[in-house]
């Protein structure tokens, strides 16, 4: 009974779809004639609107220097990494989500954070680079994990020096890199 009240509660107009649907099509060969079909499909069969400002066509060629931004990646050609003298589609963490990422680790290492254990900070800490990883994992985001490992390490080593009047500092020998990671129990990317 419930179901048939959703049902009919969607089919009557209670319910409004989002109008802001962003849709990318890789097409090896673009043309006058996919770009037609696409519109056709689009407006035609599944009867949505499509505004024509916001709409383009990008060519992403090997030897062109253009790129696309979407869903937190950048799509571009790049080099190969073994210096063949190629050029392959890629698919890299976009500066903006990095620099995303870098903004919510600052405010979970904040000054008004001093508080907070360090053990429990950690924690936190950890479970948003975890996240961040997974989603982050296609293509070649070596650049971008190691940006915001180096940031995470900068700033849990400057919230440590802030908590107190005398500030915390790693075991003789030890670097502030190897005592959050062993001691404290920080996993880096």
């Amino acid at each position: 009974m419930r179901r048939e009240f959703h049902v009919r509660f969607c089919e009557g107009g209670g319910v409004r779809f989002p109008s802001a649907t962003r849709l990318v099509i890789m097409a090896r060969f673009v043309g006058g004639r996919i770009t037609a079909w696409v519109e056709g499909t689009l407006e035609g069969r599944f009867a949505l609107t499509i505004n024509r400002k916001k709409t383009r066509v990008i060519e992403l060629r090997p030897e062109g220097e253009d790129s696309l931004d979407f869903v937190g990646y950048t799509f571009r050609y790049e080099w190969d990494r073994f210096g063949r003298g190629r050029r392959y589609l890629t698919a890299v963490p976009s500066d903006q989500a990095v620099a995303h990422r870098k903004e919510e680790l600052r405010k979970l290492t904040d000054k008004e954070k001093s508080f907070v254990p360090v053990v429990e900070l950690v924690g936190q800490v950890n479970r948003q680079l975890r996240g961040w990883k997974q989603y982050f994992s296609y293509g070649r985001p070596r650049r971008a994990h190691r940006a915001v490992n180096a940031f995470v390490v900068e700033r849990l080593m400057k919230h440590l020096q802030r908590r107190s009047q005398r500030p915390c500092r790693p075991p003789t020998g030890m670097s502030y890199y190897s005592f959050l990671t062993r001691r404290l129990g920080l996993t880096l990317m």
